[in-house]
């Protein structure tokens, strides 16, 4: 190992660095894609089979907040891509802007989510299964 790093300057060093951070965002993007999309097929299938196999339609309140929950966690892994993939990023203006811009979007769409799932902000008490 320390023969390989005194035949490498610094600048070969930092690109390898790159590349490897540049992958690990690029696997944590599709995990975040992975778990959109199958928790998405999963609650979708599960609330056709309830209709087929038993003839009973489970409530579609409860499919929607399930689907939220799976596209919530995929966005939040998604975020966490974007936090990653700043390391390897050269630190200009417009890809600072675009990442904020990326970012500021993916949680505003996991806070509409969250409040839509919850029915409540997250500073207000919490509402008991009765006020439902």
């Amino acid at each position: 190992m320390k023969e390989i790093l005194e035949h490498k300057n610094v600048s070969e060093t930092m690109e390898d660095f790159r590349h490897y951070v540049e992958l690990i965002a690029i696997i944590i993007e599709s995990l975040g894609i992975i778990i959109i999309f199958t928790g998405s097929f999963f609650f979708i299938f599960r609330y056709l089979w309830f209709f087929f196999t038993k003839r009973q339609l489970k409530p579609f309140i409860q499919l929607r907040r399930e689907l939220g929950k799976a596209i919530l966690l995929g966005l939040e892994v998604l975020v966490a891509a974007d936090i990653v993939a700043t390391v390897s990023t050269e630190p200009t203006m417009d890809s600072v802007l675009i990442l904020a811009a990326i970012v500021l979007i993916r949680t505003f769409l996991s806070f509409s989510l969250e409040v839509e799932l919850d029915g409540r902000f997250p500073w207000q008490a919490q509402r008991h299964e009765k006020d439902f």
